[in-house]
């Protein structure tokens, strides 16, 4: 048979897997010589052999996959013979345009966790133990290739135990970049709140006793700090509460076990695949049982658990044998503290600091999900998940930095067929957050060498990104809020026909300058059409409104009765004072700082306050998650609703609610009735439907779309929310190029 040389570039999640050993050891299976090594588009391999056993080598490739390693494409061609001796993985190639996906952080592995556990082992109790399988990835990544150097460990030097497992391409920890043991790896270190009274030994007892005794601990895991306390004792709990600021939106959970979990929670079978991933997500769950306390989330039967997924954690949770709050450590609405120079803002949250000495280069908070209607909804993509790739259905001509929107912000950058999106960086309403924000842009342009052609940005002309967009970049464009929400869903699920697009969320900036939020588009790659929109409203005190649902259900009474609405008895009207009611009146008259609205997050937050559910909300979405916990399954049928010339009415389904008797059919019959004005318009368009915006994070209301249109479709990969406007950005960027080419 005829040998060839062959070159094979495989392109995808192949660097920091653990893929050159299994190609080392695969090769050595099939008797080839040659060489493996890393290169910026992803594994480079080259080797002499017959084309018979070239295409079973890739076959065992496909289908033997490393545990952390995916593929995205496979080029092979044949090169100039060349003469090799043996197979060896060889050092890394940084030439070219750099393609390659940034390996995300994931969990312990069983492997590493049964080693943790063993007193035989030389890690035995090493709280940063890890192999090729597990560990951190992209929070201690400073540019690519994923060599050791180009990370925060090489501030350690390997000891010699170390460094033959690293070096041997039989071993688990060949090329495990954060290897490390308790001669030479990472270290804790226990301080008191104001960095007094250091303790140096026995430190996971230590913290134990003092989570024991009801102290918040501030904890450096891997993206970022959590603030952890006890989860059962009321009193730690109500103490985050009051030094946190945070009334009563709800805590994460951390559980030691699936078998702890179940005891806590109702777990289907999709929620425990996701639970027990190595992703580790926070899991949005039914509670079934109150084993922890009544401050963890007040007033709410739904509960976000997850499971430990570093050593550090597993640790922890062995001796404690009871659940811990798990909070991001961050002053609210900005980034989690990643170092103590951040973490010092909250010093008077925390008693004490659990820290380690290995620096997070890159901050990533943790993953939330849940499951609805068997469909994994993702509503914050960070740890686990993030750095994400997602591959375009078409060619991009030129390189695209998308800059997102204000609230749940995410960037992204874009090039040939492939869209990197960063992790959740947050709302950018501080100088912090905004920081944050340009760290993020700087990681992507750094570690893929990447220099944009085009900017792009919303709309919105006070968005603090739209702000940087045109301050830094000179060739820029904007993009319609509601719109880069479907294209963002149609790029996910590689959608290439016109589609019905339904955008619900609070506020996005539309093309007449209003502040639009429930939209129907009909939509493709190159323009869309309004067809359908909520009847505008006012906001009265404009941005005031955002937080206080008072004042939205006061301009809706307003608008349906108009004075008249000062003399009714309901909870809205008793919420203010006759005076402000009066001042409202004129205000609302005169449209003094009363912005027009067709906000379906908005009529969520009216209803609320109609109901005497929430009159000011102390997060953001509190009143429909407290709307969640009044519907009733068993209540059948909606309210009217007018609908003329594009435009929906929602007043008389207001006008109707008011006189219903039982709060429960009320608020379940507001749900059946956004569902029947979607299906009503769905109708009307024999197109594929579309799901995006915030208002689809409510389980209720996309339970019931999903229910009456099973083929209606969501966005599985990215945030219904706004951490998916940067993707739907850079494909607004075809447009021209789309149009130039006649499609």
């Amino acid at each position: 048979m005829k040998h060839n040389t062959y070159k094979i570039i495989i392109n995808g999640t192949v660097q920091g897997v653990g893929f050159r050993p299994f190609i080392y050891q695969l090769a050595t299976q099939f008797s080839l010589m040659g060489t493996v090594s890393n290169d910026t588009k992803g594994v480079e391999i080259i080797i002499n052999t017959t084309e018979k056993i070239l295409h079973n080598f890739l076959q065992n490739i496909k289908n033997d996959l490393p545990p952390l390693a995916s593929i995205d494409s496979i080029h092979t061609e044949t090169i100039e013979l060349k003469a090799f001796k043996d197979f060896q993985i060889i050092s890394t190639n940084k030439e070219g345009k750099r393609t390659v996906r940034i390996p995300p952080d994931v969990s312990i592995c069983k492997e590493c966790q049964a080693e943790l556990f063993d007193p035989s082992n030389r890690r035995y109790g090493y709280p940063f133990i890890t192999c090729t399988n597990c560990g951190v990835r992209y929070s201690i990544i400073n540019d690519l290739p994923y060599d050791r150097k180009n990370t925060s460990m090489k501030f350690f030097d390997m000891c010699n135990t170390c460094e033959k497992e690293y070096t041997n391409p039989l071993d688990r920890r060949y090329h495990a970049q954060p290897i490390g043991c308790w001669d030479c790896g990472p270290q804790l270190a226990l301080f008191g709140n104001a960095g007094q009274n250091v303790f140096s030994s026995k430190i996971i007892d230590k913290t134990v006793e003092l989570i024991s005794k009801g102290n918040i601990i501030a904890i450096k895991g891997v993206g970022g700090y959590h603030l952890i306390c006890d989860a059962t004792n009321d009193a730690a709990v109500q103490k985050m509460r009051v030094r946190k600021r945070r009334p009563s939106k709800p805590y994460a959970v951390m559980v030691s076990n699936l078998e702890e979990a179940k005891k806590i929670a109702v777990i289907n079978e999709h929620e425990e695949e996701l639970l027990m991933s190595k992703e580790r997500p926070i899991v949005l769950l039914d509670t079934k049982e109150k084993s922890y306390s009544k401050h963890v989330a007040p007033g709410i039967s739904r509960i976000g658990l997850f499971l430990p997924y570093t050593p550090l954690h597993v640790l922890l949770l062995k001796k404690l044998n009871r659940p811990l709050v798990a909070t991001s450590a961050n002053i609210t609405d900005e980034p989690i503290c990643t170092n103590m120079e951040s973490l010092k803002k909250l010093q008077s949250v925390y008693d004490y600091v659990l820290d380690h000495n290995r620096d997070i280069v890159n901050g990533c908070d943790d993953s939330v999900v849940m499951v609805v209607e068997e469909r994994q909804i993702i509503l914050r993509r960070a740890r686990g998940y993030a750095p994400s790739s997602i591959k375009l259905p078409f060619k991009l001509d030129q390189n695209i930095l998308a800059l997102g929107a204000n609230q749940k912000s995410t960037v992204a950058i874009g090039f040939d067929k492939e869209v990197i999106l960063s992790p959740h960086i947050g709302d950018l309403n501080s100088i912090d957050s905004v920081g944050y924000f340009k760290k993020n842009i700087q990681t992507l342009a750094r570690v893929y060498d990447f220099t944009p052609d085009i900017v792009m940005y919303d709309k919105h002309p006070n968005y603090e990104s739209t702000k940087y967009a045109l301050a830094n970049y000179e060739n820029t464009r904007g993009v319609q809020h509601h719109y880069a929400h479907i294209l963002g869903v149609m790029a996910e699920k590689k959608i290439t026909t016109k589609v019905l697009g339904v955008a619900f969320d609070g506020t996005g900036y539309g093309d007449d300058g209003k502040l639009w939020g429930g939209e129907f588009l009909v939509c493709d790659y190159e323009g869309f059409e309004r067809v359908a929109h909520i009847k505008y409203f006012k906001l009265l005190g404009g941005a005031k409104a955002i937080k206080e649902p008072k004042r939205v259900a006061l301009s809706l009474l307003f608008d349906i009765y108009g004075e008249d609405a000062l003399s009714l008895d309901i909870p809205t009207i008793k919420a203010f004072s006759s005076e402000e009611l009066k001042t409202y009146f004129i205000a609302w008259g005169k449209g003094l700082n009363s912005p027009l609205s067709s906000s379906v997050g908005r009529i969520f937050d009216a209803v609320a306050s109609l109901l005497g559910v929430c009159q000011v909300m102390s997060y953001e979405g509190e009143s429909g998650i407290l709307l969640e916990e009044l519907y009733d399954d068993r209540v059948e049928g909606y309210y009217p609703f007018g609908y003329n010339n594009g435009k929906i009415d929602i007043l008389p389904i207001i006008k109707t609610m008011l006189s219903e008797q039982h709060i429960n059919i009320a608020v379940s019959k507001f749900f059946h009735s956004i569902v029947e004005i979607i299906c009503t318009i769905h109708k009307q368009h024999n197109l594929p439907l579309i799901l995006s915006g915030g208002v689809f994070q409510n389980r209720i209301l996309l339970g019931l779309v999903l229910q009456k249109i099973p083929e209606a479709i969501i966005s599985n990969a990215i945030p219904p929310n706004d951490g998916g406007i940067a993707l739907g950005q850079i494909v607004f960027s075809m447009q021209k190029q789309l149009k130039n080419k006649g499609k």
